[in-house]
């Protein structure tokens, strides 16, 4: 399954940087790749520059990768929900609300790491355990209608965006 394969109509076009970022890309792969890739882009981060926000009411580094794992959570959920064919609408969140508690200045970066790998390894299995029909089915989050497949490019998208952001306005790699 590819990523060039979604059609507009699966996902709120707030979401098209993230389906962008991944121009042709496998969903397995993606998610897979993204999981090492994460996993070493961490390992490398100075442990000084964990808390580092690069402008005043902007989010440290930790917070940035806390923020990946609970906006995986929450996708993962939605993706579970929507593959079981439950029609219930689902809230959205408010990440803003997210950060501050989730005390990410505090954690290091093997816990941070840790958590990670423990989330997606269960997005690699969860969505290693759908069939294309699963795959294909739609749910509503945040007001906006979203397929099961599109939910987990959003995940491997979302990841590529934050880390390109922290390459770029944090570590100065542009």
């Amino acid at each position: 399954m590819n990523s060039r394969d979604l059609d507009v109509s699966e996902y709120n076009s707030y979401y098209q940087p993230y389906i962008d970022i991944l121009g042709e890309t496998d969903l397995m792969d993606g998610l897979k790749t993204g999981l090492a890739s994460l996993v070493d882009f961490i390992a490398a981060l100075p442990d000084d520059k964990m808390d580092f926000a690069y402008a005043p009411k902007k989010w440290s580094i930790a917070e940035v990768l806390v923020h990946l794992i609970d906006t995986e959570r929450i996708f993962q959920y939605r993706a579970l929900r929507f593959s079981r064919n439950d029609k219930t609408p689902l809230p959205g969140f408010e990440q803003d609300l997210f950060v501050p508690q989730s005390r990410a200045n505090s954690k290091g970066k093997m816990a941070i790491t840790n958590e990670f790998k423990t989330v997606r390894m269960a997005t690699i299995a969860l969505f290693e355990s759908l069939n294309d029909e699963e795959l294909m089915r739609f749910g509503v989050a945040s007001d906006s209608k979203m397929s099961v497949r599109a939910l987990g490019f959003l995940m491997c998208g979302h990841l590529k965006h934050h880390k390109k952001i922290i390459e770029d306005r944090y570590l100065g790699h542009n």
